[in-house]
């Protein structure tokens, strides 16, 4: 079915799925912009600044592994943006095997990234095929910041935090009220430990003379991504907006599934949780301004003998997703990644070279080192 463009965006019509065809656009790859619903694919994309430049076309496509498989056979990169992915990636990570392509998503749901690791992440690597969940800004970018850190020698504890500007998209949102149902967890000495679900942080915004309030969103795929690194012990991470008064809606909804929902039957629950999400975000959110929607990825590294702190200040988180994603695709179109099977987007390709990615387009600023002597 596809025998010309080499990436499928499935998920096109999202938020962040058509942030990634338009940094496609900019790399001058051509794709397939597909989702169940083609004629909102194609509302979507034909909205995006430019796009009458790119070379494209639109598919509508059933969530199966048949169908997904008859789709993505031909192309070599696949960049999936329906989520939630524990519930929905299983069929897209099959298809992208069957057909032999490579594998992309932006998940924030840490039981899906252990998930597709297991079932997965040898039979990716046995075709030299690249397995990476949750390439994005909320987790990348962070990875990108511990990575430098741990340059500094007599590192193994990463402290992670990753603050960001603006309101959930509806999928990130339902990504949310999904992880809800999960059991989240750090790293601890090379163990995974489990976070009580009530869990909270009153951080330091770095940079500000104010705090804020994180959680351990799930615990990220961060803890995921170091729990075999010979340099790492200890991974903890915190997350969240700076909209004090956004998250205290998430930690009374938190309160709330505990009391009310957490009880309830397993579907009974999804029902539930829809209805929430939905009534907390169910339109798309304006394009992000640079002057509004800012980051801050700060990461402290430590050890018996080692002190470092590594900061990097971006904007756009969303932006910076769909460019991560779409420089993804266009290196895996150049060349084989640098680790094949189940690997992060730094493992896959090089911290040093994201981060001078983000940089070119304007995303993030360069880090802030502090070393301890």
């Amino acid at each position: 079915m596809n025998g010309k463009q080499p990436v499928v965006v499935y998920g096109a019509s999202g938020y962040t799925g058509r942030l990634v065809c338009e940094y496609l656009r900019e790399y001058n790859i051509p794709f397939i912009a597909a989702g169940r619903d083609a004629a909102r694919v194609r509302e979507v994309v034909e909205r995006i600044p430019g796009i009458e430049t790119a070379n494209y076309e639109v598919v509508g496509v059933n969530h199966s592994v048949e169908a997904l498989t008859e789709l993505f056979r031909g192309a070599r990169v696949v960049c999936n943006m329906v989520g939630p992915f524990i519930k929905y990636g299983g069929e897209v990570v099959e298809a992208s095997l069957r057909a032999g392509c490579h594998y992309l998503d932006t998940t924030g749901e840490q039981d899906w990234v252990l998930h597709a690791q297991a079932e997965w992440g040898s039979k990716f690597a046995g075709k030299g095929l690249l397995l990476s969940p949750g390439v994005a800004q909320m987790y990348t970018t962070g990875e990108i910041a511990a990575q430098i850190a741990l340059e500094t020698p007599g590192i193994d504890t990463l402290d992670i935090l990753v603050l960001w500007s603006g309101f959930p998209t509806t999928a990130s949102v339902e990504t949310i009220f999904t992880i809800l149902k999960a059991k989240w967890h750090y790293l601890e000495q090379n163990q995974y430990k489990e976070w009580p679900l009530s869990q909270t942080f009153e951080v330091n915004v770095p940079g500000q003379h104010g705090t804020a309030i994180a959680l351990p969103w799930g615990g990220t795929s961060h803890p995921v991504w170091f729990k075999d690194d010979p340099r790492v012990a200890t991974v903890k991470v915190a997350a969240g907006v700076f909209a004090r008064e956004v998250m205290q809606g998430v930690i009374a909804t938190v309160k709330m599934y505990e009391e009310n929902i957490k009880p309830l039957p397993m579907a009974q629950q999804e029902v539930e949780l829809g209805k929430i999400a939905a009534s907390i975000q169910s339109g798309m959110p304006p394009r992000e301004n640079p002057r509004v929607n800012r980051s801050v990825d700060s990461v402290y590294g430590s050890g018996p003998l080692g002190r470092v702190h590594c900061l990097i200040h971006g904007n756009c988180n969303y932006k910076q997703t769909g460019l991560l994603q779409a420089y993804a695709a266009y290196s895996l179109l150049q060349q084989p990644p640098l680790r094949a099977g189940f690997a992060s987007a730094c493992q896959a390709f090089g911290h040093h070279t994201l981060l001078g990615v983000l940089r070119s387009f304007g995303l993030v600023m360069k880090p802030v080192l502090t070393v301890q002597d």
